[in-house]
């Protein structure tokens, strides 16, 4: 008896949704709440700046002149925003009207790479000091640093949906998993050829996708390291990966303009979005991989798909 598995995936073409302006020079990060419906922003001008996607409008901006925002995160509760500047603070915001509710100092130089944990206990922050900072929300409080044992920046970060475990992506080339609790690495993931921009597990946290300046994003097993994919298609550098929700697709964005959808067991391309020729300089996912947001020169577009992506199994015999 001979049991196959076929996937049928239906991607239709991404949609032009809104495009919000109000930045006055290069957007460097976007992030989607968890229910899709606020998007928040942060620019090299030294602004953070959150919208209500359904009616293209600014819910509220704050500005810190001459420190750019290098990162931005939102809480899994939707309560609370961090932005990342330049010069290494990381600064948390009420979601609902951008008061600032607590400044975090313990870098050195420039933030990276910003994400709160899925149990929304922890804020882990990276920097271009080479460290990656575990934060105790309630108490606004440095709890762990995780040393990268290099002089190479922490360029990416991502939690596994138990809270468990961080990915951090360098630059060099590598990736590391790292146990919370303790503290301790408990794996090196080695392949990608440049810098790793992007990091994320799948929603089981069986599986992590990583991109890099090398032009790919690659699929790893987040339980032993072995690299299962490598995707090729993009000619620029890959500025975010994600999974969809039910891990049947990747979806990436890159510097080349473009926004791929990928079949994550066998590794074709299904689906491209064309952005223009303006470079893509950062993306964000909505969740369910419905919804993307792609930062570019003082503006944010956001696409929808017109179909969601699915995916169904029959068995031949």
């Amino acid at each position: 008896m001979l049991l196959l598995l076929a996937a049928v995936f239906e991607v239709s073409a991404y949609a032009h949704e809104s495009t919000l302006r109000g930045h006055e020079t290069w957007v460097t990060s976007v992030q989607f709440s968890k229910d899709g419906q606020t998007l928040i922003s942060g620019g090299d001008d030294g602004a953070v700046k959150a919208w209500d996607t359904r009616r293209e409008k600014l819910l509220w901006s704050v500005r810190e002149e001459r420190n750019a925002v290098t990162a931005v995160a939102c809480s899994a509760d939707g309560t609370r925003v961090a932005a990342g500047r330049w010069d290494g603070s990381v600064l948390i915001h009420d979601a609902r009207n951008g008061q600032l509710l607590a400044t975090l100092r313990e870098h050195t130089e420039s933030i990276t790479a910003l994400v709160f944990s899925p149990d929304g206990q922890f804020l882990a922050s990276g920097s271009g000091d080479d460290t990656l900072k575990l934060w105790n929300l309630k108490l606004s409080k440095l709890i762990r640093t995780f040393e990268q044992g290099n002089d190479y920046d922490v360029t990416a970060v991502a939690f596994s949906p138990d809270s468990k475990r961080i990915a951090t992506g360098d630059g060099e080339n590598e990736i590391r998993i790292w146990d919370v609790d303790s503290g301790e690495k408990l794996m090196s993931l080695k392949g990608h050829e440049a810098v790793v921009s992007s990091v994320a597990f799948n929603t089981d946290g069986t599986r992590l996708v990583s991109g890099s300046w090398d032009c790919t994003p690659r699929i790893w097993n987040a339980s032993d390291g072995q690299l299962i994919a490598t995707l090729r298609g993009h000619t620029d550098e890959v500025t975010g990966v994600t999974f969809t929700g039910d891990g049947a697709c990747v979806i990436s964005a890159s510097a080349d303009g473009s926004v791929k959808v990928w079949d994550s067991r066998g590794g074709a391309a299904r689906s491209t979005l064309n952005c223009g020729s303006e470079k893509v300089t950062c993306v964000a996912f909505r969740s369910d991989g419905q919804r993307i947001a792609v930062g570019g020169k003082s503006d944010v577009t956001v696409w929808s798909l017109t179909d969601k992506i699915t995916t169904s199994s029959s068995d031949q015999r």
